[in-house]
Order: structure tokens, then C-alpha cells, then sequence
């Protein structure tokens, strides 16, 4: 039935979503959502150009033969075999907490259940060994890092994992547990192991206790103070706060007290401290949407501040920080990051950069399927439009206020 259902779905999709090889325009995703200009349709219509290429060539085996491989000089071979898996893994990450909404007969509820169906195909597809786009989840390090990100898109949306047949659950089951062969690093990595182990946990109810553990133990270590965490035992200067550590950390945690492995009260204190990070997110944010562009991995874009939309998705807002002033500071973020010339290529799929193409900020370990951590960006459409966070009306952040000459409350260091 699910094999008859996909593929009446992918028929009725307009020929550019079918193909996978031109960008699917606004117009055209205007007409599929039913979207109009307010900013859930903005953000849906947004996250919805980035998936497409993505999600459409992987459900029909096509992601290896369609998807362009940008990448600094010289490393264009290495990335070639770690690239896909990225792009898959880090846009299911962003995308899962919209497909996980309720099923409804409304023209945005039509277009998930098509992206839903997408999406678990491509799944299929990439764990599946006779298939022409299995994906790579044993070949150097980069696998168990988006293996993580597919695993925590798993855990935004276990309705993807329920989709799946008992055989394509078995698959992906091998591959995860197949990155266990990978030693991570000493370093952010740990979380990477530690939230494969917990989709493990989520879904076989069996999962490695011991290397969620260490992750969290090392990461407790490594606190430095006022809401961030070192990247190993020193702290690094850029986002992967944001980017990593605090959303898998506040995750793999939450999961394990879910299954009843760890305390509520191991929980807690870990979100107070990801809530005073998100108020220094919102405060970075410019009058103008943009923000200090400093650290590695700049080529993630507005994905830099996964953790205040984490933290909108699961209504753990700090109370300093209005639905109404953090959705008007991450749509102008995602203005800023998304809507300039050169974001995608001719045919749609993203570019190295952070405004606009801007090849020189990729990292020897930044390719195309890289960028598609941009996605992250976008977990506030897992509330439904009725939510305050879409409802209220928007308002001015901090940094606006305060340049614009409006009176604001001073900031303070949390203690512990």
C-alpha cells in the first residue's frame, strides 16, 4: 500500500518536483502549500526549496547522479563518498518536526503528507544495500556526523520511523549500529555516537548506555559558564553550541529520561543553561537579520541557531523572550541568510557560502551536502499555525530595541 500511495504522490507532484533537476520556484510552492505572505508561509515555502532537490532524488535513487558536489580545491574526491548521506541526514533533521504535525485536509497538510512519503522513500532508499543510492555509514569519520543528524531527524519525527516496513527498519537499524566502528572525537563528536545510541534506544528499545553516558559526562566536564560548553576540554569561538552540542545534548538526555535510563533532574539543569544560551542567540541577532559571522561552519547559515528554535519547537522559550520577538528575529535571519543571489545554483541545489555564494568560507570539510544543516533553522514549523509562536503579533528583538533607542532591561550571567 505504501509502495502505490508514493508513487501516486510523486505523480501528482508538478514535473520540476518529479525530476529533481530544476528548482522548484516560489510560484510553484505557493501553489502546492496554498501559501500566502505571512511568515509560516515564508519559512514552509523556504525550507520546502531547500528539501526538494534533496528529497525528490533520493526517493527515486537519483541523489548520486543529480546532486552537485561543491567543495574547496582538492577535496572534491573525499567528499564525494561522505556528501550524500550529509544532505540527507541534516535536511531530515531540519524538516522532521513539520512531517511529525497531525495529519489534515488542507492544502499545507497535503503537501506534508507528499514531503512525508518523500521523505521516508529517500530513507529506504539510503539504508537499503541493492539500491543505486545506499548511502555510505562506515567509510571514514564524516558518516557517523550525519548518521547523528539522520538519527535526531528520527527522533523529531518517529512517524518516519513507523512508515518504514519491518525490512527497511532492519536496514536502518545495521546502519546506525554500523557507525559504531567510527571512533569519534574528543570533542562535540561524542554527541554524535551518543544520539545515534539514542534513536537506538527510541526505536529498538536497546541502545549503547555507555556512549550516551560519556557524552553527557564529558560535556558536563567541559561547561565552561553563562549557557556554553566547550568543544572538548577548550572553548572554541563559534557556533557549535548552536549548531550541535546544546540541541543533541538537551536530546540524547531527554530520551534517556523517557525510557526511564536517567533523571528528570539530570535534564533540568541543562536547560536552564540552554535557555540562557538562547537569549544570547536572540541577542546576536542584528536590527537587520544578520549576525557576527566568527568561527567555523559558516556555510551552515541560519542553521547557526538551530537551539532557539529548538527551544520554540518544544516551548521552552525563556520568559525574557516573547514568541513574537524570536519569530520575528529568525525570519529576518532567514531573509538575510537565504533570500540572496547565489544561495542556490541554476538547478536548486545549495552553494557554499553564507550570504549569497561565497566559496572561500567553506572548510576543507564543507561540500554541498554540508549546507543542508541551513534546515535546522526551521523546526518552529513543527507547531501547528495555531500556535502563539505564529499567531502573535511581531515585535521588535533586542538588538532592534536597543538600536532603534527603545528602553531595554539589562543582561545578566546565570550562575551555574
Amino acid at each position: 500500500m505504501k509502495r502505490r500511495t508514493f508513487a501516486r504522490l510523486v505523480a501528482a507532484l508538478p514535473v520540476s518536483l518529479q525530476a529533481g533537476r530544476v528548482a522548484a520556484t516560489d510560484s510553484t510552492l505557493v501553489a502546492v502549500t496554498g501559501a500566502t505572505d505571512d511568515d509560516r508561509a515564508y519559512w514552509l515555502r523556504t525550507l520546502l526549496k531547500v528539501a526538494e532537490p534533496v528529497l525528490t532524488a533520493l526517493a527515486q535513487n537519483r541523489l548520486k547522479m543529480d546532486m552537485p558536489v561543491e567543495s574547496v580545491p582538492g577535496q572534491q574526491e573525499g567528499r564525494l563518498a561522505v556528501s550524500h548521506l550529509e544532505a540527507l541526514g541534516r535536511t531530515v533533521a531540519g524538516l522532521a518536526p513539520w512531517l511529525q504535525l497531525e495529519v489534515e485536509d488542507t492544502p499545507e497538510g497535503r503537501t506534508r503528507q507528499r514531503y512525508f512519503d518523500l521523505t521516508w522513500k529517500s530513507i529506504a532508499n539510503a539504508v537499503n544495500p541493492q539500491a543505486p543510492d545506499y548511502l555510505n555509514f562506515t567509510k571514514g569519520g564524516q558518516p557517523l556526523v550525519d548518521a547523528a543528524f539522520l538519527a535526531h531527524g528520527l527522533l523529531r519525527a518517529p512517524k518516519l520511523w513507523s512508515a518504514l516496513s519491518a525490512e527497511e527498519q532492519t536496514n536502518l537499524v545495521k546502519a546506525l549500529q554500523a557507525t559504531r566502528s567510527i571512533k569519534p572525537g574528543y570533542s562535540n563528536w561524542l554527541l554524535f555516537s551518543a544520539m545515534v545510541e539514542a534513536a537506538l534506544l527510541k526505536f529498538t528499545g536497546s541502545g549503547d548506555e555507555l556512549r550516551m553516558d560519556y557524552a553527557i559526562r564529558q560535556h558536563q566536564a567541559w561547561y565552561k559558564g553563562d549557557g556554553v560548553y566547550g568543544d572538548g576540554p577548550d572553548f572554541h569561538w563559534d557556533y557549535y553550541n548552536s549548531y550541535v552540542i546544546q540541541p543533541m545534548l538537551l536530546d540524547v538526555v531527554r530520551t534517556l529520561v523517557e525510557a526511564k535510563k536517567a533523571d528528570q533532574n539530570l535534564y533540568e539543569p541543562l536547560l536552564v543553561r540552554a535557555q540562557r544560551y538562547g537569549i544570547v542567540q536572540e541577542r546576536l541577532i542584528n536590527p537587520d537579520g544578520s549576525f557576527a559571522a566568527f568561527g567555523r561552519s559558516l556555510a551552515y547559515r541560519c542553521g547557526a541557531f538551530q537551539l532557539l528554535s529548538q527551544l520554540t519547537l518544544q516551548n521552552n522559550l525563556p520568559s525574557d523572550l516573547s514568541p513574537g520577538q524570536v519569530r520575528a528575529a529568525l525570519t529576518a535571519v532567514i531573509h538575510r541568510t537565504m533570500d540572496v543571489s547565489g544561495t542556490f545554483d541554476p538547478k536548486g541545489w545549495l552553494q557554499i557560502g553564507l550570504c549569497g555564494h561565497q566559496p572561500s568560507i567553506g572548510e576543507t570539510y564543507i561540500s554541498t551536502g554540508s549546507l543542508y544543516l541551513c534546515s535546522v533553522a526551521f523546526l518552529p514549523l513543527g507547531l501547528p499555525a495555531t500556535d502563539p509562536f505564529w499567531l502573535a503579533t511581531g515585535e521588535d528583538w533586542t538588538s532592534k530595541k536597543i538600536w532603534s533607542g527603545q528602553d531595554v532591561k539589562t543582561d545578566h550571567a546565570i550562575k551555574g
